[in-house]
């Protein structure tokens, strides 16, 4: 299913899952202990594993063949540390004490939804966690650069390519998406995108409600 504005988003039922794992884990352990009861065997839960698309080439192989003299980082701890940098600063921070190399990490979750820990943690709206990745050396993106509220350097990417308006970042989430997360610039980071774009803005449901009075 995909994603954006005024649609359930794939990162938001991600992390939604989050919060919920503790009671699945209750539930089926609950489940299995019934079955056990009543002499039912349970078959082992099945994890799913990414699959990657076939793929042969119909064209000449390029010249440069890469030597890989070096592994890949690992599939698993790239994806725990983009999951951890949507909402988790302690974790975010102890997977990069482990692999300073994860900061510019990325993951396709499938069908070229690509994203790293600073995507995650900018459609998020947590600003805590983009200044420990940005510190710590991830590129920093024009939709990081929204949810920020760094207007002058946005002025500068659409500036440099107009059509960047209507690009979108992990999951679909639009720009006037992220600049909805801006905290105080928000409402001047939502106006100049929809002096340069109007579109309709739905309700934003990362945006962090201020305490009572």
């Amino acid at each position: 299913m995909k994603s954006g504005i005024g649609k359930t988003p794939r990162s938001w039922m991600m992390s939604e899952s989050l919060s919920r794992r503790s009671l699945c884990r209750w539930t089926a352990g609950a489940a299995a202990g019934s079955l056990a009861g009543l002499g039912l065997a349970q078959e082992p839960a099945k994890t799913p594993t990414p699959v990657e698309a076939p793929f042969t080439r119909d064209y000449a192989a390029p010249e440069f063949q890469p030597r890989w003299k070096k592994p890949q980082l690992n599939r698993l701890m790239v994806q725990d540390f983009v999951i951890y940098a949507h909402s988790d600063l302690e974790m975010t921070k102890k997977l990069l004490d482990r692999e300073p190399l994860l900061v510019n990490g990325f993951m396709d979750w499938g069908a070229g939804d690509w994203e790293s820990g600073l995507g995650g943690a900018s459609h998020m709206g947590r600003h805590d966690i983009v200044e420990l990745l940005l510190e710590r050396g991830a590129r920093i993106d024009i939709f990081c650069a929204t949810m920020m509220g760094q207007l002058e350097a946005v002025k500068s990417f659409l500036t440099l390519q107009p059509h960047l308006i209507d690009s979108r970042g992990p999951h679909g989430f639009t720009l006037h998406f992220h600049a909805q997360l801006a905290g105080k610039d928000a409402d001047k980071m939502v106006d100049y995108l929809q002096s340069v774009k109007k579109i309709e803005l739905k309700p934003n449901p990362f945006v962090q409600k201020p305490p009572p009075a």
